[in-house]
């Protein structure tokens, strides 16, 4: 298995701490939101390399980073040769850029590089294995209201996703992707064909929006602590619980 963190946003909510940092760089608890997923990624067994797809504005900081960083598994950054929010390739397109510069021929984690979580990857990815299947991992946000802010997926008595609707005004559940999903190597060719029928490279839920209507996509339910960082608020509330305070 090889993972993908998707680095490559612009963080313009964010203005001005991503003015000249990129937000998977921004720390937080004493170290950078990346860290704390690439520490999540080595949970996985059998995950031989991790990508960091960033753009031409930020590239050369995580390059920077990267010389400081103790990894246990080897990482490598791509550019996605990008320079701004109106240009930007989308999450779907950062993947699928991934994929043919790198000839990735493997299962595939992808992790959204804003994240923040409690859950373990190694749980996840024995239930991967176990479903032999495509697996999104789902947060229950519990409150109708703060659903309609989320991707939202309605799924079946065995777990299997039904629907997925992003900010939807009428949530069919409180159940929230997180961007975190695990992809056998099969899929690798859906995603592909994906981008060439021209759908929406913008968001990774388009596709799952896409994919479960073609294949059986799992889901991965947790309740443990989860941040989507978005705004300076979400930021800062992260700092707080993950400094214990």
């Amino acid at each position: 298995m090889e993972a993908i963190i998707l680095a490559a946003g612009y963080g313009t909510r964010l203005h001005p701490l991503t003015k000249d940092t990129p937000k998977p760089l921004l720390h937080v608890a004493g170290k950078p939101i990346t860290e704390h997923i690439i520490r999540k990624l080595e949970e996985v067994s059998n995950l031989a390399k991790i990508y960091i797809i960033t753009n031409s504005k930020f590239e050369s900081h995580f390059i920077k980073w990267l010389e400081n960083f103790d990894a246990k598994i080897p990482i490598e950054i791509i550019n996605d040769g990008s320079t701004n929010n109106e240009d930007r390739l989308g999450a779907l397109g950062d993947v699928h850029h991934a994929i043919k510069e790198k000839n990735i021929h493997d299962d595939i984690t992808i992790v959204a590089g804003d994240n923040l979580f409690d859950l373990s990857l190694h749980d996840v990815s024995n239930y991967f294995k176990k479903r032999n299947s495509n697996v999104i991992v789902l947060h229950d946000v519990n409150d109708i209201e703060l659903a309609k802010h989320y991707g939202i997926v309605e799924i079946d008595s065995d777990n299997v996703v039904l629907n997925f609707e992003e900010k939807p005004t009428s949530p069919k559940s409180t159940l929230a992707s997180t961007g975190i999903y695990m992809f056998p190597k099969k899929t690798i060719e859906l995603i592909k064909k994906y981008i060439s029928q021209g759908n929406n490279p913008d968001k990774t839920g388009s596709f799952i929006e896409w994919l479960h209507k073609r294949e059986t996509v799992n889901s991965y339910i947790t309740n443990q602590k989860w941040y989507d960082i978005g705004t300076i608020d979400q930021l800062e509330k992260a700092n707080r619980q993950y400094k214990g305070l």
